[in-house]
């Protein structure tokens, strides 16, 4: 709870921060830098990322190759969990220990004593061009329930509000001999002096606040008192996780990296040591990116997000990423004006719920290519991957055009260099991609896309059943883990592959009809059914079935759900019943508070069941005096979502909406409109004041109509209407 509450002040400050100044500091000189994602809204993030990026920070999107964590993170045990929950293979740091030689065990104990002391005097008490340092103490984090301090909070105590280019020279990258003189005016544009020794085999976990103070006073700030967690880096088992057989490609085909430890002989000046490491710095850039297209999930910030980025030392200049042209591009009239782009290309319509997106793209092909690779991003837990692909995809699937080059690319909103390059390799390349092929023939992709296909089985849990109880098939689900998995678990694998054929759009009419007599069955025939997700828009077949059930009157939906749910398994149409929700009914059908308690509470909050469905078998085939035959027709899955009438429009539009479409649609009313969207109703942020937008209070103006509803909705919002099957956002 605490860390949701520091989450709020921090994204405030920062984005505050961002919009005030745009301040001009150099971080080439950090670690790699990973930024977590948890307590921190989508927005919130990506502006943190690219500040990072502007300012020349090294960045990457997997948490095992970063040595400085940046995260909404107030105590030594959230940060030790966020990195185990990452897979990251560590230990606690102790200070003087990690610094001590293998061979320590064959000294005697006074020597290894006088070494550890040795090592300790450049904390103390020194001469810095005629000013003492003093050991005096710093502020440290305390974790309350621990009751530890950062392991940081000695080594850098004397300096704890010195900005850092002022930092004494034990902290800064240069060894312990003394500098020479500098002028102040070069000195105040070379890169911030981390000591790269303090990072050495070492990850470092910061509180975010970090970023924004320094963004807000211009300069950066000492890290040591944002410090709340400190680890010493252990060497990964080999092949536990699912990236680890797709890294030795990269392995096989890049050379080691050089080292920028204390042991190797670094340049003494300032100036020389910033080009040196910066040299290395884009030594290890161009090999990463080198591989990227065949290492995916270890990928580094898109190149025009890089380019944006500059650094406050005009003696260390980054080299322009450019987008590679071939002579057939200019042959082509690749410097020709662009194609009349459609508005909301114009206008940067950035949501996805202000265009029309139809279902089928003259794009198709490229946009098949781009879903793998956020596929595989996905199963490998790269979050931001996944977002930032979904919306390239949305707005590449909207052109209404063949996209003839990369400029047009470029052009659309929520597309960067990355995907344009992308583009160029899938034209050269007659409609293939490297990184595609090498995520197709990875094995351990294959496996955890077969788990992942497991109805009951996410992303997450995928990964646990591969790299952390070594199960590579279905077999060895039911031979070995059986017990462990949940019901819902169980039966997806007990019908995995009935649930992988697609269920055509005259069956599910057919599921719908039922669901239906039996709603007015236990109710009144006023009962409205709405089958919504791919059906509505406009798919020729559906992975599951999605239904609403609503009414005109507010007491007939409550309790609903489990009303219809009896009726129709007592008639064996359900032969289970996985989930049975009555979240709604539980809060008298209210539109989901603002601050909700509710666990998992986000985009669907109705009353709802999860049921396996299997059509009666013929009549026509049962012989009289035999026994009834085995039910031999497919089993499906069918979600029954009930709706109250004044909030029918909100469930329509979103169970209707492609996925990406639906996270567009709230990140518009929060943005745009200061609302919280959700499929049971709209809520003013702040206030908390439902918003009725389907005018539902004065009974003289309410909807007759679910589909008037869903209109009403979407003009609410300001947004044109969109009709079902022009909301394919992929």
């Amino acid at each position: 709870m605490a860390d949701s509450q520091v989450s709020t002040s921090t994204a405030k400050d920062h984005s505050s921060s961002k919009s005030d100044v745009s301040p001009r500091f150099d971080l080439t000189g950090l670690p790699i830098v990973f930024v977590l994602p948890s307590y921190l809204p989508s927005d919130e993030l990506h502006n943190a990322e690219e500040e990072l990026s502007r300012l020349g920070a090294p960045l990457t999107y997997d948490i095992r190759e970063a040595s400085l964590v940046l995260g909404v993170v107030s105590k030594p045990r959230r940060a030790k969990f966020e990195l185990q929950s990452r897979q990251v293979q560590f230990k606690d740091f102790v200070p003087g220990r990690s610094e001590l030689r293998d061979d320590s065990s064959h000294r005697s104990l006074s020597e290894t004593e006088t070494e550890t002391e040795t090592k300790a005097l450049p904390h103390k008490r020194r001469k810095l061009k005629g000013r003492a340092v003093s050991p005096t103490k710093s502020p440290s984090i305390v974790d309350e329930e621990d009751s530890t301090t950062s392991s940081d909070s000695q080594t850098e105590s004397d300096i704890a509000a010195e900005p850092f280019h002022k930092l004494p020279l034990p902290h800064a990258s240069s060894p312990p001999t003394r500098s020479p003189s500098i002028p102040a005016t070069v000195r105040e544009c070379s890169p911030v002096p981390f000591d790269s020794g303090e990072f050495a085999n070492r990850i470092k976990v910061a509180r975010l606040d970090w970023l924004t103070e320094s963004l807000r006073s211009g300069k950066p700030q000492n890290l040591a008192p944002y410090i709340v967690y400190e680890a010493e880096r252990l060497a990964p088992v080999t092949g536990n996780s699912p990236s680890d057989r797709v890294v030795k490609i990269l392995n096989e085909t890049i050379p080691a990296r050089k080292s920028l430890s204390r042991d190797t002989e670094q340049p003494q000046g300032i100036l020389e040591r910033a080009k040196a490491e910066a040299a290395v710095k884009e030594h290890r850039r161009d090999q990463v990116e080198g591989g990227a297209q065949r290492l995916f999930n270890r990928r580094r910030f898109a190149p025009s997000t890089r380019a944006k980025s500059h650094s406050a030392s005009d003696h260390v200049r980054q080299p322009p990423q450019l987008l590679r042209q071939t002579t057939s591009e200019h042959d082509e009239g690749f410097c020709s004006p662009l194609p009349l782009m459609p508005d909301w290309v114009l206008q940067n319509k950035i949501y996805s719920c202000e265009r029309i997106t139809p279902a089928d793209s003259p794009n198709d092909a490229f946009i098949s290519q781009l879903k793998k690779i956020r596929v595989a991003r996905l199963l490998t837990s790269d979050e931001v991957g996944v977002r930032a692909y979904s919306t390239s995809i949305a707005s590449i699937a909207a052109y209404p055009r063949p996209i003839s080059n990369s400029r047009e690319i470029l052009a659309l909103p929520g597309c960067d260099q990355k995907i344009a390059s992308l583009f160029r390799e899938w034209q050269d390349r007659d409609g293939r991609l490297q990184a595609v092929e090498d995520i197709e023939a990875d094995p351990a992709l294959k496996v955890l896309h077969l788990f992942y296909d497991i109805w009951g089985v996410g992303a997450t849990t995928a990964r646990d059943f591969y790299y952390n109880k070594n199960w590579q098939d279905l077999d060895d689900i039911v031979e070995y883990g059986w017990n462990s998995l949940n019901r819902v678990q169980q039966i997806g694998v007990k019908y995995y592959d009935e649930f992988q054929l697609k269920i055509p759009r005259a069956e599910v009419e057919y599921i719908a009809s039922i669901v239906e007599d039996h709603a007015k069955k236990v109710v009144d025939d006023r009962i409205q059914c709405i089958i919504v997700g791919g059906y509505r828009r406009g798919k020729s077949a559906s992975g599951d079935v999605d239904i609403i059930l609503s009414h005109p009157e507010q007491s007939a939906t409550a309790g609903l759900v489990d009303k219809v749910v009896k009726s129709l398994e007592k008639e064996d149409w359900i032969t289970h019943t996985l989930t049975l929700n009555l979240t709604n009914t539980k809060r008298k059908q209210e539109t989901l508070p603002y601050v909700s308690n509710i666990k998992g509470a986000g985009f669907d909050t109705l009353d709802k069941a999860l049921v396996v469905w299997q059509d009666q078998p013929n009549p026509a085939k049962v012989e009289p005096g035999k026994a009834k035959p085995k039910n031999s027709n497919l089993h499906r899955r069918v979600d029954i979502i009930i709706s109250p009438w004044r909030t029918v429009g909100c469930a329509v539009a979103g169970w209707t909406s492609g996925t990406t479409f639906q996270r567009d649609l709230r990140r518009y009313a929060k943005r745009v409109k200061g609302w919280k969207f959700d499929s049971s109703g709209v809520r003013e942020r702040g206030s908390g004041r439902w918003i009725d937008l389907e005018r539902w209070t004065n009974p003289k103006t309410r909807c007759t109509d679910w589909r008037e509803a869903e209109r009403r909705v979407f003009e609410g919002l300001g947004l044109e209407y969109i009709e079902p099957w022009e909301r394919c956002t992929g």
